[in-house]
């Protein structure tokens, strides 16, 4: 069947028609195709959790804080009944109180000791020395009555003397033993006296031994206030981080186990954007990359993040991921951790875009879908 002249025209036309659409197509492709050295990706802004729980038993005195409160670091999220605490802190007191008390009076008690010590040994030699002297002279005194005794004796046998002489003399002799026996007590009494102050240096030694062990006992009563300060600190249970509160666990007057999650808390300076890489496209990512994320919630103003996680395993692409290949079936996934979130108005949840930088040199652009 011949064609028209009109119909081959009209053929041509359209064969024009299309060949400029092409180049328009192209054209427009070229300039607006984006840059070489970014990787656009899109997924939801996430962030790590923290899960609060507590390191002893116990029963919820008070609930202080609820899902969606927004918590600071320190700020009581849960307080556990601590009564008994308290009574065990009240206890240790009083027993560092006591000791502190015992050892005070210890140490006054040494430091007199200290002194006593030397001037009792002195006075103790001093004693031996004068009694020693006494028995000397005793001895000598009673020699001499010995000696007279014996002579007025022998005096009145030939009647040279009056048998009343010779009586005086044995008295005094007499007189004399005593004394002599009297000096010996004292001197031995001086030298038990000497031995009880040598003994000194050894009652200082058992006084100091004494004081410390009540200073020992101190160290023990104070770290027992802080064990016990330190459990009702914890039977505080606080936020450990800027965060809002997502899910709670217990209830007012619940008793709950040591090591029972109480809470679950969001970071808000911990939010990442998880976004899933092609596989064609993962072989230029590596960590330490600059990235920008884009949110609908506030447009024109992109959030500096860094690309922290890159998977090490390809997966297929989950079902919420919009790619504009869909021939891409294989992806890695990628976190992109924000550098700040400025008033914390970036929450999890939040879908974001994301331009991740490869090249150094290429000029940052917007998404473009």
């Amino acid at each position: 069947m011949t064609l028209s002249r009109r119909s081959l025209a009209l053929l041509a036309a359209l064969l024009l028609l299309a060949a400029a659409v092409a180049g328009a197509a192209w054209q427009y492709r070229r300039e607006h195709a984006f840059p070489a050295g970014l990787i656009q990706a899109n997924g939801r802004i996430e962030s790590d959790t923290i899960t609060v729980a507590s390191k002893y038993a116990g029963r919820v005195a008070k609930l202080a804080a609820r899902e969606g409160d927004s918590v600071a670091p320190g700020q009581l999220l849960v307080q556990l009944d601590d009564a008994t605490v308290r009574a065990q802190l009240e206890q240790a007191q009083a027993a560092l109180a006591q000791t502190v008390a015992q050892a005070a009076a210890a140490r006054e008690s040494l430091a007199v000791l200290r002194r006593e010590v030397p001037n009792s040994i002195g006075n103790a030699q001093a004693g031996v020395r004068v009694a020693g002297a006494a028995l000397t002279r005793a001895g000598a005194a009673e020699q001499q009555s010995k000696r007279d005794a014996e002579r007025a004796e022998r005096l009145a046998k030939v009647h040279f003397v009056n048998p009343q002489a010779a009586e005086q003399a044995e008295l005094a002799w007499r007189e004399a033993r005593d004394q002599l026996a009297a000096a010996r007590a004292g001197r031995e009494q001086a030298l038990h006296a000497l031995r009880d102050a040598e003994l000194g240096p050894g009652r200082v030694k058992a006084s100091e031994a004494q004081l410390a062990a009540l200073e020992a006992a101190r160290g023990q009563a104070q770290a027992r206030i802080g064990e016990v300060r330190s459990v009702l600190d914890d039977l505080a249970v606080k936020s450990p981080a800027q965060a809002i509160v997502t899910t709670r666990f217990v209830n007012l007057g619940e008793v709950v186990n040591a090591g029972s999650p109480l809470f679950e808390l969001v970071d808000l300076d911990r939010l990442y954007l998880k976004v899933y890489v092609p596989e064609v496209q993962i072989g230029k990512l590596r960590r330490g990359l600059p990235a920008r994320i884009y949110t609908d919630a506030f447009p024109g103003q992109p959030f500096d993040a860094t690309v922290r996680y890159i998977g090490s395993r390809a997966e297929f692409t989950p079902k919420e991921v919009q790619t504009p290949d869909e021939r891409v079936k294989l992806v890695y996934e990628v976190r992109l951790y924000l550098d700040r979130n400025p008033g914390h108005r970036l929450t999890p949840g939040l879908p974001a875009d994301a331009v991740i930088r490869w090249r150094e040199d290429t000029p940052w652009a917007k998404p473009r879908w």
